[in-house]
């Protein structure tokens, strides 16, 4: 028992030492190949840990050279901007003045559920209430929003189309039949529903719809109260 104990002390300190040794960045938002390092590092540690066959210089061996590629991938990262972009990502806009990026989410294996999903999250429930959105190389989302945004989210949007099909559930909620809103995209050029990218209602009836390879558009539906 007191082998083992030594053991763990010695790998969570030679551990410890080399996460602090990496930087703050390591235990907070991390670039992709920082994740890789932080669970390799978590998997070597733990070996000789729960191993007394394994030699304990091993484990520390095994460690603080995955520290020393840390550092060399980092030399690299910060001295070579086109192998920052190949070993950390750049970061990808996926909603701009035009609307939606599809093939920007695609890239990075999201839907647009995905993206209502994030700028809900950061306080913004109307897709047109903000002129840009991306996601960061590692991961967290960012979003400039119009000067007025608080004016174009009066009531929440709910989305009646999402790549081509409707949610019927939402379609219900409305109080309106799919016959009804496929009457409305004939209204404004969308003859096949496939085509739909997404299409948002909110209580108000104000519609944000936005056809594959389009622009999007805004427009109410003459609703005689708000719904919710």
């Amino acid at each position: 028992m007191a082998l083992i104990f030594i053991r763990t002390a010695i790998i969570f300190i030679a551990t410890l030492v080399v996460m602090r040794l990496m930087g703050k960045r390591q235990i907070g938002e991390m670039q992709p190949y920082e994740l890789v390092i932080t669970l390799i590092i978590a998997d070597l540690a733990c070996i000789p840990m729960a191993d007394n066959s394994i030699p304990l210089l091993y484990g520390v061996i095994a460690i603080l050279s995955v520290y020393f590629l840390h550092q060399i991938i980092c030399l690299i990262d910060l001295n070579f901007p086109w192998a920052k972009s190949i070993v950390s990502g750049i970061p990808s806009i996926v909603l701009n003045k035009n609307g939606i990026d599809d093939t920007q989410l695609k890239k990075n294996n999201l839907d647009v559920s995905d993206l209502i999903e994030s700028l809900r999250v950061e306080g913004y429930f109307a897709l047109d209430s903000v002129d840009y959105a991306l996601y960061e190389a590692e991961g967290t989302f960012s979003a400039l929003p119009k000067r007025n945004y608080m004016e174009l989210q009066q009531s929440l949007p709910i989305i009646l189309v999402d790549e081509g099909k409707f949610d019927e559930k939402n379609v219900v909620y409305t109080g309106h039949d799919k016959e009804y809103f496929l009457d409305v995209l004939k209204h404004h050029g969308c003859v096949e529903l496939k085509k739909v990218l997404v299409m948002t209602v909110d209580g108000n009836g104000k519609v944000y719809l936005q056809q594959k390879g389009k622009k999007y558009e805004t427009f109410s539906l003459n609703w005689e109260k708000q719904l919710w």
